[in-house]
């Protein structure tokens, strides 16, 4: 069917794409560091207590429940309500636990113990029960309005306490945080119940999978809403990405969007989080010690004094959150810090008159693993007025910026003209031994620009520089670099002359317009490649240049080298536009199914789906009308024309607008999906000959139909039971009960096509004359038709192309059957369901189609029409379907539709 029909240069170019998209998929999953996160550990056994709801609320939600984290004594004491401390909320996300909140708890409660409880935070969960909101949206609101009923119960829990708390902290990971900003969309809902909310790695822009349109409307309320009341929304918000680690949820679909008029948002990424500086992946972000503890650090800073709970100034809230998750001064943080200070005691002076300068003293280390233990005491002042010595000095410290191993400070003079000394202060603590260097520059002499290489150069060609100067800090201008799908590799190399011990130098990669910087340290000399590429592409209206800051060693001398990695970009590729790829698999299978039924048409016979997938499947048939579109919706006219057709708006432009849209990842994506589509069809087709070979084994070998009915007794009863079964039940199980029919009709016919033709080896004179009776009674009746073994293998080519359409259909709708299978104990019928209209239609269909044959519908009048449907469709497939997923099956049961009705016209 197939096999027979495999041309070795189609195959050849199709093991080339699997090739290619190899190497993107291996970036994606596997091209990142290692997992550097340190694992949070609980010093006592972690308990969960449930609090008990009321009985309404429990009866309307009896699949959720609300818990207490607690440990220890802590956990026996709070046993018995109420409560005394700052109440913060977890919400779970896709598939998530509410046990997730140990590693958070765990480490709040710890820092609680270091000041007695002077304050302390209670930590409630959600069980939402592990619900796949990810790929199901229709209890997303659900989850919402219960979250709200869960915040008025923990407030209650406080009720009659001294400082008794007005409003509560919210941590939700991945669609946690999502359900949590949808909180403000309910009407009831007071906003003053919220007075923090961070979010990790939780798709705030789109969903990851849009598969079905509860998804794609929960998501649009959502966000209209922040953005239309953006002046109203005084809540603080802080959204962490995981970078390039969390492969499930991309980091630019977790950055906020940046609106003018509502500053009280932040959006980071864990690499650029200071003390953290790592990645991490979609679960570790949960646990992730280096995480968490800047987390808690945040939140202790953000008590209120005087309420004992977090603070209500919004100011205070920003200035916590840019200390510790933004640039980190290496000090305590301070609401009001001390610009002047006394520099009292006895200090021995050293007047500096060079230009370059190193101090060697014994001090408290600073270093990754001293998270604690850091000096956090202000290190450099500068004086005013001062001749021989320096009694009152304004503080700088608070300038400096924390580095994995160095604290690092750049000034430029002229911002200080009234200083006359800068004083570095190095305090008399016996430790391991630290160096203070410092050195006076001009600016320019630092800053070295380097245009990256172009996107079509593959890494055959590099560019360079050279570092000469012996300099502690280098600013690398990254010029034509701010594209989602540039990607390069930066190799470092450091050559060091009378170097005996190990030094360190740090390189960040410094990005203005989005908070995603990362840090690479090495140890000198040595050759350091680092990657580069973006989560969120350069703003139209922002000039700022993408930098690589070098805080390098004064005896070394580096060469900076960047080349284009084409497996990177093949990365961007599928990590920004790898959930598309359905949409273009299925438009190929529509162009080879079209063409299938016009060779149908014109010449009688039906061609090998391989054939037509690459005489068809073209990017030239889809991509031209799509961009046409795109363009002509630039008009006025035509805009009002398409808002007047009710038409929905092009995904081309939903992508322009997230800058994800350049003109080549389409032809790529359309090739990749013409591979999928290739390798999908030999898969297919070798399944139904291994299952009609196992059916053989098994049953006793069956003969062609001798009559063909298009209506067969038990069909009109089978398809009102799965009819019933998709309204009674889950509309995405009554398709994959549709699914299992055809695929045993089909195998059915494989195996009646095997044993005949066995039979005309056996007797070639006996098959020649039942050929030929077959053919005469064909000609001879309208009502009656005998299939022939052609007419056979031509109904197969059929059947596995539209076997092939049914499985993407089948594997689209997937993830609400498995909603409903996991909430089985609970709902027996799926409501909302996505799937049960799609269903109502396509049942009957596929009924029918189980039983057609192209013997019977090569004489159709309604054949020539329905062998052109499937190009437009095709074409409104990429249009509407490549970021709408759950659109794509309404493009698909059309052509197959009119090929059921070809039967009776």
């Amino acid at each position: 069917m197939f096999l027979h029909t495999v041309n070795l240069w189609n195959l050849a170019f199709y093991s080339f794409m699997v090739f290619m998209a190899t190497l993107g998929l291996w970036d994606v999953f596997f091209g990142f560091e290692e997992n550097k996160c340190s694992m949070s550990y609980m010093f006592e056994y972690p308990e969960y207590q449930k609090i008990e709801l009321p009985k309404k609320l429990a009866k309307r939600y009896p699949a959720y429940e609300l818990y207490l984290y607690g440990e220890g004594s802590y956990a026996e004491e709070h046993k018995i309500l109420p409560l005394t401390g700052i109440p913060v909320l977890f919400l779970p996300g896709n598939a998530g636990s509410y046990k997730q909140v140990r590693s958070i708890g765990s480490i709040a409660l710890r820092k609680a113990e270091d000041i007695d409880f002077k304050y302390h935070f209670d930590f409630f969960s959600v069980n939402f029960n592990e619900e796949l909101v990810a790929l199901y949206g229709g209890t997303l609101q659900r989850q919402t309005k219960f979250v709200h009923e869960c915040i008025k119960t923990i407030l209650k829990l406080y009720k009659g306490q001294e400082f008794a708390p007005k409003s509560v902290a919210i941590i939700g990971h991945s669609m946690g945080g999502l359900v949590a900003r949808a909180l403000l969309t309910l009407k009831n809902f007071k906003q003053d119940v919220i007075n923090l909310l961070i979010t990790q790695a939780t798709p705030h822009v789109a969903p990851v999978m849009p598969l079905d349109r509860f998804i794609t409307d929960f998501y649009m309320t959502v966000n209209n809403y922040w953005i239309l009341n953006a002046r109203q929304i005084n809540l603080t918000t802080l959204s962490v990405a995981g970078g390039f680690r969390d492969y499930q949820v991309r980091s630019g679909l977790t950055f906020l969007p940046k609106l003018s008029h509502h500053t009280s948002a932040l959006s980071v990424v864990t690499s650029a989080v200071p003390k953290t500086w790592v990645s991490t992946d979609h679960l570790s972000i949960v646990w992730c010690k280096q995480l968490q503890l800047a987390t808690v650090r945040a939140f202790f800073d953000l008590i209120d004094a005087d309420t004992k709970q977090i603070t209500e100034n919004p100011k205070k809230k920003l200035s916590v959150l840019n200390h510790h998750f933004i640039r980190h001064p290496a000090k305590h943080f301070e609401e009001n810090p001390a610009i002047i200070s006394d520099l009292t005691g006895t200090s021995m002076w050293v007047p500096v008159k060079v230009s370059k300068w190193t101090y060697v003293a014994y001090n408290l280390p600073l270093s990754r693993n001293s998270l604690y233990t850091e000096d956090t005491n202000s290190w450099i002042f500068g004086c005013i007025n001062s001749t021989s010595m320096c009694r009152q000095g304004v503080d700088l410290s608070w300038k400096a910026e924390l580095l994995p191993t160095i604290k690092s400070l750049t000034l430029r003079l002229q911002d200080y003209p009234s200083l006359s000394h800068l004083v570095v202060y190095v305090p008399s603590i016996h430790g391991s031994k630290f160096v203070v260097d410092c050195e006076f520059f001009k600016k320019e002499t630092r800053s070295i620009q380097l245009p990256v290489t172009h996107l079509f150069s593959f890494g055959l060609t590099s560019r360079k520089v050279i570092l000469n100067t012996s300099g502690l800090f280098y600013n690398i201008e990254l010029l034509n670099f701010g594209q989602i799908y540039q990607a390069f590799k930066i190799n470092v190399v450091s050559k060091c002359s009378g170097v005996k011990e190990e030094i360190t130098s740090i390189y960040k990669l410094h990005i203005p317009w989005s908070y995603e910087d990362s840090l690479t340290i090495a140890q000198v000399p040595s050759s350091t490649e680092i990657s580069l590429k973006l989560h969120v592409a350069q703003p139209e209206n922002d000039s700022h240049v993408a930098l690589l800051k070098m805080y390098t060693s004064s005896d070394c001398q580096y060469e900076v080298t960047v080349k284009t990695s084409f497996s990177q970009i093949l990365g961007q590729v599928v990590r920004f536009h790898g959930g598309a790829l359905p949409a273009y698999v299925i438009s190929s299978i529509l162009l080879a199914y079209g063409g299938q039924l016009y060779s149908l048409f014109s010449t009688g016979h039906c061609l090998e789906y391989a054939t037509m997938l690459d005489k068809e499947a073209k990017p030239y048939k889809v991509d031209p009308f799509v961009i046409m579109i795109k363009f002509l919706l630039g008009y006025k006219w035509f805009k009002e024309l398409w808002d007047v057709l009710l038409l929905p708006e092009l995904d081309a432009i939903v992508l322009t607008s997230q800058s994800m849209c350049f003109p080549l990842v389409s032809l790529i994506l359309f090739l990749f999906g013409t591979c999928t589509a290739y390798w999908g069809g030999l898969l297919s087709s070798t399944s139904v000959r291994l299952l009609s070979s196992l059916w053989l084994v098994l049953k006793r070998p069956s003969e062609l139909p001798k009559n063909i009915k298009m209506i067969s007794p038990d069909l009109p009863f089978l398809t009102v039971v799965l009819v019933i079964v998709s309204w009674a039940t889950c509309g995405a199980f009554a398709i994959f009960l549709t699914y299992l029919y055809y695929v045993f009709k089909i195998v059915h016919l494989q195996a009646s096509l095997t044993t005949f033709k066995n039979s005309q080896t056996v007797n070639p004179k006996h098959s020649r004359r039942s050929e030929k009776k077959s053919n005469h009674h064909k000609e001879s009746t309208v009502h009656h038709l005998r299939l022939s073994a052609s007419d056979a293998e031509d109904s197969l080519r059929m059947h596995s192309t539209v076997i092939n359409l049914l499985t993407w259909i089948v594997l689209l709708s997937m993830p609400s059957l498995i909603y409903w299978l996991k909430n089985l104990r609970y709902y027996f019928k799926l409501n909302p369901d996505p799937c049960k209209p799609l269903a109502f239609i396509l049942i009957p269909t596929m009924a029918i189609l189980g039983n057609t044959y192209t013997v019977s519908i090569k004489s159709s009048k309604l054949l020539k029409t329905t062998s052109q449907f499937p190009l437009p469709l095709a074409v409104g497939v990429i249009a509407f379907g490549s970021t709408h997923l759950y659109r794509v099956p309404c493009f698909v049961f059309i052509p197959l539709l009119f090929h059921a009705l070809c039967n009776f016209m």
